[in-house]
């Protein structure tokens, strides 16, 4: 899983970075559209809670009633280990580095650089995204794991929106999808045996099927590094 904590950057400097056609300021809206800045400027709310408000805190204040976490075990619901968690002296910092988004704005999935300032260790991670009935985006699923290299900051978050139009075709082998409200951005998880973890995101593609655009396999990590 991810820790983390607050970026360096400003929300509205952060938010001038994201590169995406069509999309607005952040708002809040209830409106069947795509809007990669608002995930954003929830991402980098979310590292400045747990700046502000303790890491642990800032987890569950941004986490939906149905969260998960990807430990190095396998998925595990959210809201009953967080309860049991102290914050930390010190959060670990990250900082988003792409978002995909539904046509409609339901779903979002980010990807994240982070660092921690306790032991050095640096990694990628990635959290998705739900929108919630209120407007607001909450996380549904989230992980990180490490790379031994603190990721660069690109000179802007990429941002990239599925095909509107319909629902793609589910690809063989991916009937589990969990999709966005119209079908058109969908992720699925995988726990092996020997401890390897699988992450992988869809989005529809014109001619209605769906383009795999992350696809991860990630060897177990040391305990030292992952909690629980």
């Amino acid at each position: 899983m991810k820790f983390r904590a607050a970026l360096g950057l400003s929300l509205a400097a952060s938010l001038a970075l994201v590169s995406c056609a069509g999309s607005g300021g952040p708002r809040r809206t209830l409106d069947p559209v795509a809007n990669p800045s608002e995930v954003i400027a929830t991402e980098l709310a979310f590292a400045r809670a747990a700046r502000e408000d303790g890491q642990w805190t800032a987890f569950r204040k941004f986490a939906a009633n149905d969260a998960q976490i990807f430990g190095r075990s396998g998925a595990f619901e959210a809201a009953p280990w967080l309860g049991k968690q102290q914050d930390p002296a010190q959060s670990v910092s990250w900082q988003p580095l792409a978002v995909w988004s539904s046509c409609d704005g339901t779903l979002a999935v980010t990807q994240f650089a982070f660092t921690d300032p306790n032991d050095g260790t640096s990694g990628l991670g990635h959290t998705v995204w739900q929108r919630q009935r209120g407007g607001e985006y909450r996380w549904v699923f989230d992980f990180g794991w490490p790379t031994g290299d603190a990721a660069s900051q690109p000179e802007m978050i990429s941002a990239k929106v599925a095909e509107c139009g319909g629902e793609g075709t589910v690809p063989a082998g991916a009937a589990d999808l969990r999709r966005s409200a119209d079908g058109t951005l969908g992720w699925t998880y995988a726990f092996a045996a020997d401890g390897t973890r699988n992450f992988t995101v869809w989005t529809a593609a014109p001619g209605g099927t769906m383009e795999r655009v992350i696809d991860i396999s990630i060897p177990p990590a040391p305990a030292a590094i992952e909690r629980p």
